[in-house]
């Protein structure tokens, strides 16, 4: 069964801003550069999850530009269940929430980004260089937070939308 992303508004540059600043606390400081925030904002855990979702389900999901194959199958089913369990735990318990999803989105970013080189893959733009493969982290979620940033401003101020 396919991981059914629900339409839904773009996030805004503020709410951008909430989730990636929790994921680089949490990436270069340790859960003691957290603690607490996610008592302090309710909406944490669905940031998360929005971002999870912008991160896993594009590298998880059978692309059409791609010859499929049976280990495309398997990984897109692993992103179902991994999105659906973190969908759950935001819906169950959003302050506990908050922590286990920002370190499964780490620990993705870290482990599952296939290196530059492979060219059965289809890499996004803000995957690390080929001298780096797995890059740094911090740095891979500025660059990804800086597009995601681009993204929320452009839509947040087009016509006919509200800040």
């Amino acid at each position: 069964m396919p991981y059914l992303i629900p339409p839904r508004t773009p996030l805004t540059p503020e709410q951008v801003e909430r989730a990636f600043d929790y994921l680089l606390a949490l990436q270069t400081g340790g859960g003691s550069n957290v603690a607490g925030r996610a008592d302090a904002d309710p909406e944490l855990a669905f940031l998360l999850l929005r971002v999870a979702e912008d991160v896993i389900w594009p590298m998880a999901a059978v692309g059409e530009e791609s010859d499929p194959h049976s280990d495309s199958f398997a990984l897109e089913e692993v992103g179902c269940i991994l999105l659906s369990a973190l969908r759950d735990w935001a819906q169950d318990s959003p302050t506990t929430g908050a922590l286990g999803i920002a370190r499964s989105i780490i620990r993705f970013v870290v482990n599952v980004f296939p290196a530059p080189d492979d060219e059965d893959v289809i890499i996004p733009r803000w995957m690390p260089d080929a001298d780096n493969p797995h890059g740094d982290t911090a740095t891979t979620l500025e660059t990804i937070r800086d597009e995601h940033l681009v993204l929320a401003h452009a839509m947040h101020s087009a016509p006919g939308t509200h800040r």
